[in-house]
């Protein structure tokens, strides 16, 4: 099976690479995609060294499959050209989620809807993806009515850009400490307009008209896409923190009618891809640390909200590059080769 991985450069890119290898994807050709800049560069898949194709080449020798990591205005280019020769094309950017044509998709809450003629198939943001792997099941059980999540996002989600200018700025302020001139700091680019080592920026993705940001309306938007009920009420809040991978969300949950907390942990224990970690007691709770490199979702400090009947709340945790991004299109990958609709 042809397999074209595009932006396979860049920092998803990699990870996707390395994601289609662990996870024993049927591989028979890659067809790594970057840029003009990157074309003629190599990559290694599987021990060996695959050259780096553009656009036009990819197309030409007709993957069966293209997963997308290169950028919204890439994939609204780009992803038509490849669906025109028969390529299923998963998409790991914002540019068709909420294209009300194509599907998006977290392959264990609603992988069953794709069909043969779903050549464009949108990957949810890393944000999206983790809330809702814990909040779909509690939805189908109790009705969720209203949705409060704050988040606290790595710069692994900015991309390499932020983490060279966290280590950047990291490594200038333990010079000074140490009493050394430290680099200037303008000799890098930087991907944030305030320093991030050491603060947190309440500004994730560009503001928009209502006082919101992209990433926070991406969590309102496609969690209503993804459930299929326009009637969740959703607020967001997202935070940039000095954390090099995974991120982290305090939800907030009101439902129709009371549930019952043991019933909500035996119910999270059980969901394919969740870990219950929730004995504070014994300081056990899901952080950005224990997530690095697993495909999990984590979720803990479950407790009953006191100051309004019927609420819940959670913190949740996952690997933004991994599960938020790179396993769950290849996830969609597996699932499109499982059941027969891409041979």
């Amino acid at each position: 099976m042809k397999v074209a991985v595009v932006g396979a450069t860049g920092l998803v890119g990699s990870k996707m690479l390395q994601v289609l290898e662990e996870r024993q994807f049927p591989v028979s050709q890659l067809i790594p995609v970057a840029s003009e800049k990157s074309v003629g560069k190599k990559v290694i898949f599987r021990g060996e060294e695959h050259l780096v194709r553009s656009m036009e080449e990819a197309i030409a020798m007709k993957p069966a499959i293209a997963i997308f990591s290169a950028g919204g205005g890439t994939s609204q280019r780009w992803a038509p050209e490849f669906a025109k020769v028969g390529t299923y094309v998963v998409d790991n950017s914002s540019a068709w989620r909420m294209d009300p044509k194509v599907k998006l998709v977290i392959p264990e809450i609603n992988a069953g809807m794709l069909r043969q003629g779903d050549r464009i198939i949108a990957n949810p943001n890393c944000s999206t993806i983790q809330m809702l792997m814990v909040l779909a099941p509690l939805h189908r059980m109790y009705r969720i009515k209203r949705i409060v999540v704050s988040t606290y996002q790595s710069v692994s989600g900015t991309g390499i850009k932020a983490l060279r200018q966290l280590e950047h700025e990291e490594r200038a302020t333990v010079l000074a400490v140490a009493g050394h001139l430290p680099a200037a700091t303008n000799s890098i680019e930087k991907a944030y307009p305030h320093t991030i080592y050491r603060n947190c920026i309440p500004q994730c993705d560009t503001f928009l008209e209502n006082g919101y940001t992209k990433e926070e309306m991406k969590l309102v938007n496609e969690t209503r896409k993804i459930l299929g009920d326009n009637s969740i009420m959703v607020t967001a809040t997202a935070v940039r923190v000095p954390v090099t991978g995974g991120h982290s969300e305090a939800v907030n949950l009101e439902f129709e009618r009371d549930y019952d907390l043991a019933e909500v942990r035996k119910l999270l224990t059980n969901t394919e891809g969740i870990v219950v970690l929730d004995n504070p007691a014994a300081f056990e709770y899901p952080m950005a640390l224990l997530a690095h490199e697993r495909d999990e979702v984590f979720v803990g400090r479950i407790r009953r909200d006191e100051s309004r009947d019927n609420c819940l709340n959670l913190w949740v945790v996952s690997d933004n590059l991994r599960k938020g991004a790179a396993t769950n299109a290849v996830q969609i990958a597996e699932y499109l080769v499982a059941e027969g609709i891409v041979e």
